[in-house]
């Protein structure tokens, strides 16, 4: 039962729930750190439990917590499920630099107003009502829906790693995943493209450290541990690390090819050859959506030195944030950034002795082609087209389960709305937080629907 069919009086109902549910959620305070979760799952939970949708509630740790959720199939045998996936967590604000209180939910101008608004209670939320039209509407499936949402995204990743290790049966060996990721550009009032997230990079962050000679600040020495590091840093910052296209890359470039100026189109037609040429280079260099689809990129984040301002301390310190491409070797990355300073008072070292493997999904199926088809419904004449994220998801830990792992968003976005992700002044549409849920509905009735 595609939405189509509900009754415009159900549908007009469903959007003034996810109207609703969206401004208390975003009033619930579930900042990271600390976290505490479990608002999130209160607020969840009674909404799951007034409309008799089955959920258990685990306590992973004192205030923190997983929710999961079922819509069971109705069919005599049944496909392998699919889960909706979320995180309860959001980053930290200052309340400061906002119009509005990160946690009032307020709504202004045309949107709602919130920490979590864009990152990612707005999908969570959207995959909540998905739940409750799957129930009321009694659609016959034939397939489990899980919903899941989890603790402590935005940190370590408590929240999945508990569940995957220790509820492992509740995924019911699932086929399908359904998180956050992927990118619906809207520019000038059109949706550019509809960008499907099969892959992430993964973080791979170093910690550099400067060793030279102290003393009063009143006397200056080029030997300081500050200004070795300072030369340290110009020189990774240099660094330009090697250009590359994934074969994911090559499909949304040349997907893209299309819509972009005559220049570009060129480009993109044949990227392999055109990372080749020193102009398409350069532009890479310009612009930021390029630059970290086609390479590993470094950034400076975090500087350390003395306590007191004259003071030259014995050491100075960095952290760098590199985000590796999926089938990059972080170990090549660090020798050759070590080569790159050349110096044996620097010391570069990973912050985290694990590394975790980029990896990602083929688009060879059923759910790639309902996101395809729901979105030439909502989205006539735009590209859906796979896409790489700079960002890590949870993703990444989902697919070694041997589950096909998306981040997929039913809002579209402008560059400026995208951008208050983790930043100020986050918020989202009203009218897309009105018409999400019905898109993401669409994608789950053409998987699992019998």
């Amino acid at each position: 039962m595609p939405s189509s069919r509900i009754s415009d009086e159900h549908l007009r109902q469903y959007s003034d729930l996810a109207e609703d549910w969206m401004q208390q959620y975003l009033r619930v305070d579930t900042t990271n750190p600390p976290g505490n979760e479990m608002r999130g799952v209160e607020f969840f939970k009674k909404i799951l439990d007034d409309e008799g949708i089955e959920n258990r509630v685990f306590e992973i740790a004192p205030g923190r917590g997983d929710l999961w959720a079922r819509i069971p199939h109705t069919t005599a045998e049944s496909k392998r499920p699919i889960i909706l996936l979320n995180h309860m967590d959001v980053v930290t604000s200052d309340a400061s630099h906002w119009k509005v209180p990160p946690f009032s939910g307020e709504l202004r101008d045309g949107y709602i107003w919130g920490r979590g608004a864009q990152d990612m209670k707005d999908e969570g939320l959207a995959q909540l009502v998905v739940m409750v039209m799957l129930k009321r509407e009694k659609v016959a499936l034939d397939r489990d829906v899980i919903f899941l949402a989890v603790a402590d995204e935005e940190a370590e990743g408590r929240g999945t790693d508990w569940f995957t290790k220790n509820q492992r049966d509740l995924l019911g060996n699932a086929e399908f995943l359904i998180n956050e990721g992927g990118e619906n550009l809207l520019e000038n009032g059109k949706v550019k493209y509809v960008g499907v997230d099969v892959g992430e990079k993964t973080s791979y962050w170093l910690h550099v450290v400067a060793h030279g000679r102290p003393g009063h600040g009143s006397r200056p020495n080029p030997d300081s541990a500050p200004n070795r590091l300072v030369h340290a840093l110009n020189k990774i910052l240099a660094y330009k690390t090697p250009l590359r296209v994934l074969p994911v890359v090559d499909e949304f470039l040349r997907d893209m090819a299309p819509y972009e100026p005559p220049e570009r189109t060129l480009y993109y037609r044949n990227v392999k050859k055109a990372i080749e040429d020193k102009s398409f280079q350069q532009e890479v260099e310009r612009d930021e959506s390029l630059n970290f689809l086609l390479r590993d990129t470094i950034s400076l984040t975090m500087l350390g030195g003395s306590e007191q301002t004259n003071v030259i301390p014995p050491e100075a310190w960095a952290n760098l944030d590199l985000r590796i491409l999926p089938g990059g070797d972080p170990k090549a990355v660090l020798e050759t950034l070590r080569r790159v300073v050349n110096d044996p008072d620097v010391t570069i070292e990973p912050i985290e002795p694990e590394f975790r493997e980029a990896n990602y999904s083929s688009t060879d199926n059923s759910l790639f082609a309902a996101i395809r088809e729901t979105s030439a419904k909502y989205f006539p004449g735009t590209p859906v087209v796979p896409h790489i994220t700079s960002g890590y998801t949870e993703n990444q830990r989902y697919r070694p389960l041997g589950i096909v792992a998306y981040g997929f968003n039913p809002y579209t976005a402008t560059e400026e709305e995208g951008s208050t992700e983790h930043g100020n002044d986050e918020r989202i549409r009203v009218e897309e937080v009105r018409r999400g849920p019905r898109v993401l509905f669409d994608v789950v009735v053409k998987v699992a629907g019998q």
